[in-house]
C-alpha cells in the first residue's frame, strides 16, 4: 500500500471515529465500511508476521517489572517461570506486550485482558449461582488493539500444545479452532442486537451437554467429576484447608514465604495498629461496592489478614487473603485483595483513564465478563512504609474450577480452544466495534491462518527467551527460588 492510499484510509477512520466521538451515530454500513478499510493499515496476512526487533532484552524487562514488587517473593517468581516454557510465558505478559507492540495493527481497539493465555480462561459461580466459563484475570487489562488478545491466546495454545508433546499438526489444528472460533463468533454477534450480545455467556453445564456426543464417556465422567469438586470449592472449604481452631479462634496458618500473617510480617507494628488499618481500608473498599452488596460484607467481621503467593505472573505484587466471619460465628468468608499496578500494555496502547489501578482493573472486568463476583472492589492502602498501593478485592474462592491443561490430549484441547475463542470474542463485541470487527476478519480463514503461523513463530521465540532466563539465573544475573 502507498502513503497515499494509507493515508487516505486513516482520514476516513478518522472522520467515522470523528462523528462517533461527536455523538453522530455510525451506520451499519458505517461500521462495516471501517472494518473493511482496516485491512489496507494491515492485511489479514500480516497478521503472521514477527521479526523480533535486534534491541529485545525480554530478561531486563523482567527484572524491570520486578523492582515494583516485594524483594524476597521475587525469585519464587523466577523459579516458578524456569518450570518449563510454558511457566515462562505465563510469566511473561510484559515481554509480549513489547512484542506485539512492533506487530502489524489495523486500529480497532477493544478493552483487553492483556494476558489472555488459556490459563487464564475458567469457571467460578455467578450471582444467580450457575457454573459460567470466562476470562478471570484482568490484572493487565486496558483498551488496545484487538489481535493483540488473540496472539496472546493461540501463541499459549501453541506453547501449552508443545509442553503436552503434541505433534505440530495437532498444535495448528487446536490454534486454528481458537481463531476461527473467535472469527465465526465475532462475525454471529455482529448480525445480533446489542443486548443479546451484553447477556450472552457460557454456561458450564450447558456446554458439556452440546459436548456430551463429541467426547468418549470417560471424558465427560471425568470433566463432570471435576463439575463437582468446583462446587465445593467456596470460602467453607478455604478455612479448612487454610486455618486451625487456637484459643477459641479460627487463626490462618503461616506457611512461609508462601502464606505469612500480617503480624509476622510487620513484627515490630502493634496488632491493634494493623488492624486498625485494615478496618479503614475495608470501609474504603465497602463504599465502591452497589449498596445491597455493601450491606452484605457489613455482615461479616474481619478475623485475619495474611499475606499469599499467587500463580506465576502475579508473585512479587502484594496479594492478601482475609479470613472474615459471620455474626454467628460459623459462616467463613475469604476475601483476596491483590496489589494492581500499572498494566503492561500502557506503555504501548496509553496510560489508564483511572487514577487508581484497582478501579482500572475492576472496570475492565465488568466490561468484559459476562458476570463478576459480587464482592468485586477496589480500594488504595497506605502501607506500614508510608507507600500507597492500589488493590482490588474479590473472593478468594467460589466454585473455582481450572482446565487441568497439562492433562489435556490434543482434541480435548481443540475443544477448550474453541470455548476459549468464543468467550473472548463475546468479551470483545461489549466493548469494541463488533461490526468493524467482523467486517475486518471476513468470512474466509485468512485471518485464522495467518494467527496459526503466528502462534507458532512466537513459540520458537518463547523458548528462546525462556533458555535465555535458565541462563541468566546460571550466570547469577537473577536469583531463582525452586520448588514453591
Amino acid at each position: 500500500m502507498t502513503a497515499k492510499t494509507e493515508g487516505t484510509v486513516r482520514e476516513r477512520a478518522r472522520t467515522r471515529e470523528e462523528r462517533a466521538r461527536t455523538g453522530e451515530r455510525l451506520t451499519p454500513a458505517d461500521q462495516a465500511a471501517l472494518g473493511k478499510d482496516a485491512r489496507d493499515l494491515a492485511p489479514l496476512e500480516s497478521h503472521a508476521e514477527f521479526t523480533p526487533d535486534k534491541s529485545r532484552d525480554p530478561v531486563g524487562l523482567l527484572l524491570e517489572q520486578a523492582q515494583s514488587r516485594v524483594p524476597e517473593l521475587v525469585p519464587i517468581r523466577h523459579g516458578r517461570m524456569l518450570v518449563s516454557p510454558f511457566t515462562y510465558y505465563r510469566g511473561a505478559a510484559l515481554p509480549m506486550a513489547a512484542d506485539l507492540a512492533t506487530t502489524p495493527t489495523p486500529g480497532l481497539r477493544v478493552q483487553l485482558c492483556g494476558d489472555a493465555h488459556l490459563s487464564n480462561f475458567g469457571a467460578f459461580a455467578s450471582p444467580s449461582r450457575r457454573l459460567v466459563f470466562d476470562i478471570n484475570d484482568f490484572d493487565e487489562t486496558l483498551p488496545g488493539p484487538f489481535e493483540w488478545d488473540v496472539k496472546r491466546l493461540a501463541a499459549s495454545l501453541a506453547v501449552a500444545g508443545r509442553d503436552n508433546g503434541f505433534a505440530a499438526k495437532d498444535r495448528r489444528k487446536i490454534v486454528l479452532a481458537a481463531a476461527e472460533s473467535y472469527r465465526t463468533t465475532m462475525r454471529a454477534f455482529a448480525g445480533q442486537p446489542f443486548m443479546d450480545v451484553w447477556y450472552a455467556h457460557l454456561d458450564v453445564d450447558d456446554t458439556i451437554s452440546e459436548f456430551r456426543s463429541q467426547f468418549k464417556a470417560k471424558r465427560v465422567k471425568a470433566t463432570e467429576k471435576m463439575v463437582a469438586k468446583a462446587h465445593t470449592e467456596d470460602s467453607m472449604r478455604a478455612q479448612a484447608k487454610l486455618t486451625t481452631e487456637a484459643g477459641g479462634q479460627r487463626r490462618i496458618v503461616s506457611d512461609p514465604p508462601l502464606i505469612e500473617p500480617v503480624e509476622e510480617i510487620f513484627p515490630e507494628v502493634q496488632a491493634d495498629q494493623i488492624y486498625q488499618l485494615i478496618g479503614e481500608v475495608v470501609s474504603k473498599y465497602q463504599r465502591t461496592l452497589q449498596s445491597d452488596r455493601k450491606h452484605l460484607v457489613e455482615h461479616f467481621t474481619l478475623i485475619q489478614l495474611a499475606r499469599k503467593v499467587v500463580g506465576v505472573g502475579s508473585v512479587g505484587t502484594r496479594a492478601w487473603i482475609a479470613l472474615m466471619e459471620g455474626a454467628d460465628g460459623t459462616e467463613p468468608l475469604f476475601l483476596q485483595a491483590k496489589e494492581a499496578q500499572v498494566s503492561v500494555l500502557a506503555a504501548y496502547c496509553g496510560r489508564s483513564r483511572y487514577a487508581n489501578q484497582g478501579e482500572r482493573v475492576v472496570a475492565g472486568q465488568h466490561l468484559m465478563q459476562a458476570e463478576s463476583d459480587i464482592f468485586l472492589g477496589w480500594t488504595r492502602v497506605t502501607a506500614p512504609e508510608g507507600v500507597g498501593r492500589d488493590f482490588y478485592v474479590r473472593q478468594l474462592k467460589d466454585w473455582k474450577l481450572s482446565a487441568p491443561i497439562e492433562q489435556m490430549i490434543p482434541s480435548g484441547m481443540r475443544a477448550y480452544a474453541r470455548l476459549c475463542g468464543w468467550t473472548l470474542a463475546r468479551a470483545h463485541a461489549r466493548s469494541g466495534d463488533r461490526v468493524a470487527l467482523a467486517a475486518y476478519l471476513g468470512g474466509s480463514a485468512k485471518f485464522d491462518q495467518a494467527i496459526a503461523a503466528f502462534a507458532e513463530t512466537y513459540a520458537d521465540q518463547n523458548e528462546r527467551d525462556h533458555a535465555a532466563l535458565q541462563a541468566a539465573v546460571k550466570d547469577g544475573k537473577v536469583q531463582a527460588t525452586m520448588g514453591l
